[in-house]
């Protein structure tokens, strides 16, 4: 009877170990660095149209046209326009609210719209006052 004891790894055995160990590192040490670069980029805070609308909110009466402008110093990569449409004669408006400006490494365009109501503007009929 030849039985031959075995006490250890062989050097193949801890070299297949090893190889497995890093490549699940380096898979890990991937998807780190993927998600710190998507954070990097979600804190970059870039405006909204809310200091736009807080601004029509404010207005008595609303004029058929449209805006543009920049937000200063406060996000000096990104430009607003606004445009405002009659939609009904009963003083509705529409207002489409674009947002462009550089965000990570790419343009970023944000669109948003809203509805409001000013009777004191309507155009329906000139010259008089509802």
């Amino acid at each position: 009877m030849n039985l031959r004891c075995r006490l250890g790894f062989t050097l193949l055995e801890v070299m297949i170990a090893m190889a497995l160990f890093f490549m699940a590192i380096f898979a890990i040490l991937g998807v780190v660095s993927q998600g710190l670069a998507a954070a990097r980029i979600l804190q970059s805070e870039a405006p909204d149209a809310g200091s736009l609308a807080a601004e029509l909110f404010l207005a008595d009466r609303l004029e058929e046209g449209w805006e543009e402008g920049d937000f200063g110093e406060l996000h000096p990569d990104f430009l607003w326009r606004r445009e405002i449409t009659e939609v009904g004669t009963n003083g509705l408006f529409r207002v489409d609210f674009t947002i462009v400006g550089v965000r990570g490494q790419g343009i970023a365009e944000l669109q948003s719209s809203m509805l409001l109501w000013r009777p004191e503007s309507s155009s329906a009929v000139p010259g008089v006052r509802r």
